[in-house]
């Protein structure tokens, strides 16, 4: 089959080419007790397939939905492959998820079968489960602690695929039929809304359009055979589904499943893959660790370390092609100096591309790895096309760009500057919800994104620049123009600073609720001698906020003066999404955070 048969399949039909055509080819890898153990292709598409008849033994029906309520794991795409394979729809529910939550995400979605990872996730779903009428059956993949619980209706991951493979055994050309795999046209996943504005609406993504996305993604990224990725942000994330499944089953890469995503960078270390995904608050944790890494070095390590970033600075603002011999040697020098240690530290060493998406980040991070020698690229994408519509083709594109849109997208800026998107990635419809999707799809199949961008001439001609949510713009008491994202990504390249939540709506000047970064601000409260015991009272801590004063001085110093922070609160919690204030995907519920903080705003403009 040539590459082009292939990129005409829907994704399923591809993991199958694969197990055909290099059976024996690593295709997965999950670090189990401290050991990396592999998964070839024909054991991904045999356990899938299995595992998708054991469905269909337990009562699944083409065209029903299968939920996944579960840490990213072999398992997750298992479930997910398998479930198309015979014709049903997946649908991801974030981990970290409350109960109630979870139970409204199962209603929407209409799912009769959810897989849960374990005893934890599973209790979630048995709090709601009379009053999801719907859902029969429940599959459970570590059955740890479970002896004690009614089996009604509650099976072994494990004991789903003996089910579908005996039932293979017993009836091959049955099996085979109902394991021939979907249509392009078929909705192949539902993908639920961040809820950052409301409730999560049911986004359904078809085979087509998911393959267009990764296609075109690819044409930019240049994935390849043989290239190792790390899967380790949520499965149910459309970014995340691009790069740890189908991109990858797409060209025939090996996915790696980190330990979690507290242990990333240690996984990193041991893998370090050449094509890398992360949303802006990974490259903040990352740029974080290394400057509380470099601080307790100290002395002539900090100041080696110092003198290379300031000899590099030009030659972090020039494409690497455009490199001069002088900028080249002299990169070459401190590299062997200080930046391969830095590099082996974040695990990135061997990284051909790096990629940014998911939201807006701060340029001076950009600039950091660029300069530190990872090729960071801006992508720009969203769930309802998706995932994918823009890159930077290179290192040469302006820092703060999205790129250009890929093959076979078309798109344009409405007269307010909104984002336009049309093609084959533009989804099919919130489930449910026809108001919605008429609202999101105009007439013409123009998907209108929420997002306003302008264009900016870049070396490859003209790429995009997000301004910010449409929703987001803020209107100052004194008529002016803000975008608070550009401020708050300015204030996250603190190393001390976590989350920064801009208000100015209608307001006479702007203020910021500041959410420390407890590792890095309590580090330094220890070498400064202070004293504290939890959150709050590091935070209460005069010095800390003098602290922040001056990095939010030094924001200042670089901002307008109608983007000036004048006015902070120090948050004496973590923003938490059990308590609603950031949503699964961790972006910041503004109105909800407005209801709460409400008289700490007033206070601030008192």
């Amino acid at each position: 089959m040539s590459s082009e048969d292939l990129k005409s399949l829907p994704l399923p039909q591809q993991l199958q080419h694969w197990a055909r055509v290099q059976p024996d080819g690593v295709a997965l890898r999950q670090k189990i007790n401290g050991v990396w153990r592999p998964v070839t292709w024909s054991q991904y598409a045999e356990r899938s397939r299995w595992f998708g008849l054991g469905l269909l033994d337990l009562g699944l029906r083409p065209g029903q939905k299968v939920a996944v309520l579960s840490e990213n794991r072999e398992e997750w795409v298992f479930a997910q492959l398998g479930t198309a394979m015979v014709g049903g729809i997946t649908a991801g529910v974030y981990p970290t998820s409350p109960a109630h939550e979870i139970e409204y995400l199962l209603a929407l979605s209409e799912a009769p079968i959810i897989v849960c990872e374990d005893q934890e996730q599973l209790d979630k779903v048995l709090e709601v489960r009379e009053r999801l009428p719907l859902l029969h059956t429940l599959v459970v993949i570590d059955a740890r602690g479970l002896r004690r619980y009614a089996r009604d209706r509650l099976y072994d991951f494990d004991d789903v695929v003996e089910r579908g493979r005996d039932y293979e055994a017993r009836h091959a050309p049955q099996a085979a039929e109902a394991t021939r795999g979907p249509a392009l046209d078929d909705i192949g996943l539902i993908v639920f809304t961040s809820g950052s504005t409301g409730r999560p609406k049911a986004a359904m993504m078809s085979w087509r359009g998911l393959g267009a996305a990764a296609r075109g993604l690819n044409s930019m990224l240049g994935c390849r055979p043989g290239d190792e990725l790390v899967s380790y942000l949520p499965l149910c994330h459309m970014a995340e589904q691009m790069f740890s499944v189908h991109i990858p089953i797409s060209v025939g890469a090996t996915v790696n499943f980190a330990e979690s995503l507290r242990t990333v960078q240690e996984d990193l270390r041991e893998l370090s893959p050449q094509v890398f995904f992360g949303v802006p608050r990974v490259w903040e944790k990352f740029h974080a660790s290394i400057q509380t890494k470099i601080r307790e070095a100290g002395g002539l390590r900090r100041a080696v370390y110092e003198r290379a970033f300031a000899a590099l600075g030009d030659a972090a603002a020039t494409p690497r092609s455009r490199w001069s011999l002088t900028q080249k040697l002299q990169w070459g020098l401190w590299y062997v100096v200080v930046l391969r240690a830095l590099l082996n530290y974040v695990g990135l060493r061997r990284c051909r591309v790096a990629v940014s998406s998911g939201a807006p980040i701060a340029p001076e991070i950009l600039k950091f790895f660029r300069t530190l020698g990872v090729p960071i690229r801006e992508a720009y994408g969203l769930t309802e096309a998706s995932g994918a519509t823009t890159m930077q083709p290179g290192d040469e594109s302006p820092v703060g760009t999205v790129g250009v849109a890929y093959p076979g997208i078309e798109l344009q800026l409405a007269d307010d500057g909104e984002i336009l998107v049309r093609g084959d990635v533009v989804f099919r419809g919130y489930l449910n919800n026809d108001e919605a999707t008429r609202e999101a799809v105009d007439a013409d199949g123009w998907l209108h994104t929420g997002d306003v961008a302008r264009w900016e001439d870049g070396p490859a001609g003209r790429e995009l620049r997000i301004v910010d949510r449409k929703k987001d713009i803020m209107i100052t008491a004194g008529g002016k123009n803000i975008t608070p994202s550009e401020i708050e990504n300015a204030l996250r390249f603190s190393p001390y600073i976590k989350e920064a939540i801009v208000i100015g709506d209608r307001r006479r000047f702007v203020s910021a609720l500041i959410q420390v970064e407890f590792e890095s601000t309590s580090k330094w409260a220890e070498e400064q001698g202070l004293t504290y015991t939890h959150f709050r009272s590091l935070v209460e801590l005069p010095p800390v906020r003098e602290l922040i004063q001056r990095e939010i001085d030094a924001v200042n110093a670089r901002m307008p003066q109608v983007q000036q922070v004048r006015k902070f609160h120090l948050l004496v919690k973590e923003l938490d999404h059990d308590d609603g204030e950031v949503t699964a995907t961790m972006k910041v519920k503004r109105k909800s955070i407005g209801e709460k903080y409400a008289e700490v705003i007033e206070r601030m403009y008192a």
